[in-house]
């Protein structure tokens, strides 16, 4: 990634400023927006994580560098009008100070076409993956008790793989039944209790994106 690549392209605001819409380089997900200056844009090049300025304390700041949760920098684009950047980064720990690992998690629910009255709410997406993924590390760090994950992590690795057996043959078993109603129950028994040994083993959902991605 080249220091001045197109950044003398770079159409700054009145304010010297430019949004910056961070996403997640494996996932694709949003993850939050903030503005840079030039300068903020430059450290950002150089040091390969992303630098910010704040417009309430009217000072540059590094993302992470208080909460731990940096992020590296992998690609950077600037749209039609080179008024706004997108930055694909590689998160470590959560992008939003709220906790969440994205900052957009108010969702706006409305009806699609040809949903019923009472019906669905909105598109279930693969995010729903990552937040289950957040509840089972934190059933695993507070093991609150009545938890199924939570008796899963107490019985330890053995009985974790015990389960991801017995569902991987459940979804055999759906699959020669040819029932997809079936088989859509066991499969997601069944990556749920992968993601509990992704946990168990501290790798996550993202690791198995980037070995995706190698294959792909």
């Amino acid at each position: 990634m080249s220091k001045a690549a197109g950044i003398q392209d770079i159409k700054f605001n009145a304010d010297g400023l430019v949004p910056a819409i961070i996403q997640e380089y494996s996932t694709k997900e949003v993850l939050m927006m903030a503005y840079m200056n030039q300068e903020a844009l430059e450290q950002t090049l150089a040091t390969g994580k992303t630098w910010f300025w704040s417009r309430s304390r009217r000072k540059l700041w590094n993302k992470g560098e208080t909460s731990g949760h940096f992020q590296r920098v992998l690609e950077i684009a600037y749209d039609c009008d080179a008024d706004t950047l997108l930055i694909q980064v590689e998160q470590q720990g959560v992008a939003c100070h709220t906790g969440a690992r994205s900052c957009f998690f108010n969702e706006i629910r409305f009806r699609q076409e040809g949903e019923e009255a009472a019906g669905k709410s909105g598109v279930v997406g693969p995010k729903v993956l990552q937040e289950v993924f957040e509840v089972i590390k934190q059933r695993q760090a507070e093991r609150p008790e009545g938890s199924y994950t939570t008796y899963l992590f107490n019985k330890g690795i053995d009985k974790i793989l015990k389960k991801v057996g017995e569902e991987a043959a459940e979804v055999i078993i759906a699959s020669k039944n040819d029932n997809q109603e079936e088989i859509t129950y066991e499969a997601a028994d069944l990556m749920y209790h992968l993601m509990v040994a992704l946990a168990h083993h501290n790798l996550t959902l993202e690791d198995i994106y980037r070995e995706l991605a190698k294959r792909r």
